[in-house]
């Protein structure tokens, strides 16, 4: 399984609606974090579960189901994290 496909499965514990993921690792080539293998990434993510949680708050609960992907495979994550009423 592809790292895309990993975070996937995992943020599938979150419920969402809909999730984006797309590897911007080709736009930092040469960076440090690229060099150590971990990947850009630009995460779209509409949840019921982001529901009167703050900017912090959402980004939390997907660093925390992301676990230790975020400490080896991912070296940057952009998160727009809404709700299915933001969208």
């Amino acid at each position: 399984m592809n790292r895309i496909e990993t975070m996937r499965e995992r943020l599938a514990n979150l419920d969402p609606v809909s999730i984006d993921i797309v590897d911007e690792s080709h736009k930092h080539a040469g960076h440090a974090g690229a060099k150590d293998g971990g990947g850009h990434y630009l995460l779209r993510i509409v949840a019921p579960a982001f529901a009167g949680k703050t900017t912090m708050a959402r980004h939390r609960m997907i660093y925390s189901v992301l676990g230790e992907m975020m400490k080896r495979d991912i070296h940057a994550l952009n998160i727009q994290a809404k709700t299915p009423e933001e969208v």
